[in-house]
């Protein structure tokens, strides 16, 4: 372990990020802060997630970077299909007033992710700033929403960034029993499909682990960051087949 580190990098617009190993340690202040300051650009967020790294504020707070370590991933073929969910994920298959749709709605979902209360928490890291930032990287093809619909309504999701078949999860949100566990199901069938191998969960949470999510050291998921970038993205979208990577499917519905 190095010894602490008290003085926090501070950036400027466009200047690279220091290595994700400098980030802080458990004997600093702020275990996993890397740097402040910079800019919520494109090229910055690019340059940022490419290296394992991710904005992370409140709205008080200047711009921060963290590379947390150890770092949370799920990797998709140790997702946890619990039995419950399965159930649900049965039903939702084959009722055709249940649909999941990827990027028809991003704007709905990130802002839906701002606002939604979540225990230990009384407000949000999703500030303007963030939502415009994201909506951004979005128009850039580089951001995507995974969105549960019933009946024409919206009633869950999750957004993540993508760079290469490099995934990181970034926020969901529910208005329904189970939607967002049904939207993550849903990415996780998409990545088995494409050979995307893990989805990055950022900071570990007892819900993300009981889905199967575990720590690895922050050295190896940024190797595998970098290996990922590299390759080929696949097209973001939804097809009902993919349910096949996840459900013993025998029969698609038309």
């Amino acid at each position: 372990m190095r010894p602490p580190q008290s003085r926090l990098a501070w950036l400027a617009p466009g200047a690279p990020f220091p290595s994700p190993d400098r980030a802080w340690g458990e004997l600093d202040p702020v275990p996993g802060l890397l740097a402040g300051g910079g800019a919520l650009d494109a090229e910055s967020l690019v340059r940022a997630y490419s290296q394992g790294i991710f904005p992370w504020f409140s709205e008080d707070q200047p711009i921060l970077w963290w590379s947390p370590e150890p770092r949370m991933v799920l990797r998709v073929g140790e997702f946890k299909l619990h039995r419950s969910l399965c159930k649900t994920l049965q039903h939702f298959h084959i009722d055709p007033r249940c649909e999941i749709r990827i990027d028809s709605a991003f704007s709905q979902v990130i802002r839906a992710c701002s606002t939604s209360l979540r225990a230990g928490q009384s407000g949000t890291w999703i500030v303007p700033p963030m939502v415009q930032a994201y909506e951004m990287l979005h128009n850039l093809g580089l951001a995507h929403s995974v969105e549960v619909w019933v009946d024409g309504q919206l009633n869950g999701g999750l957004y993540c960034v993508a760079l290469g078949k490099a995934v990181f999860g970034e926020s969901m949100f529910t208005r329904a029993p189970n939607a967002s566990k049904i939207a993550l199901a849903a990415l996780v069938c998409f990545c088995r499909h494409y050979g995307i191998e893990l989805i990055d969960c950022q900071q570990k949470t007892g819900h993300l682990a009981s889905l199967g999510a575990r720590e690895v050291t922050r050295a190896s998921f940024v190797e595998q960051v970098a290996h990922n970038v590299a390759l080929t993205a696949p097209r973001w979208q939804f097809e009902h087949v993919y349910w096949r990577e996840l459900l013993p499917v025998k029969t698609v519905p038309a």
